[in-house]
């Protein structure tokens, strides 16, 4: 299976499939919440995403403290791996990605050692990413948080909320 299929073998399509493939982005996911959490909540014309981690093929790539044990560039990298795995669990709930009209919020999660300072930057990962891909639309509020641990070990996280269409 190639990332332009679905898991029963049917074409995906759309213009922001075709923006990933301009950019040599492919989506890992989609990763789902266990039980009894969901990975995508649709309420209101609004799409709520929970935490993303950065797994490719179900492995957590970049584990431990951002500043300790992982330098600024690859928690960055990590956090676009967590948005294009958000936008694999999007797709999954809303069927294609051309239902995303605008980003609303991003927050991201940083595991790191107290004196770090520069979550932004990190989370500047994931924010550019969807400004690539989608636009104008994927500009968003945003926090970038610093935090003790995160599950699994994982160096990141982000959850995210888009406004979507019909």
């Amino acid at each position: 299976m190639t990332d332009s299929t679905t898991k029963d073998g049917g074409r995906k399509g759309g213009r922001r499939r075709a923006r990933l493939a301009e950019l040599g982005l492919v989506l890992h996911g989609p990763h789902l919440a266990h039980q009894p959490l969901l990975s995508v909540v649709v309420h209101g014309g609004v799409a709520h995403v929970s935490g993303q981690l950065p797994r490719v093929d179900g492995r957590i790539v970049c584990l431990g403290q951002v500043g300790v044990d992982v330098d600024v560039a690859e928690a960055t990298a990590a956090a676009e791996i967590c948005a294009l795995n958000a936008l694999a669990v999007l797709e999954q709930a809303l069927g294609d990605l051309d239902r995303i009209e605008r980003f609303l919020r991003v927050t991201g999660f940083v595991a790191s050692s107290p004196d770090f300072a520069e979550h932004p930057a990190v989370i500047d990962g994931a924010s550019k990413l969807f400004h690539l891909v989608f636009g104008e639309a994927g500009r968003h509020v945003r926090s970038a948080i610093g935090v003790a641990s995160l599950p699994r070990g994982a160096a990141v996280e982000i959850e995210l909320s888009v406004a979507i269409s019909s």
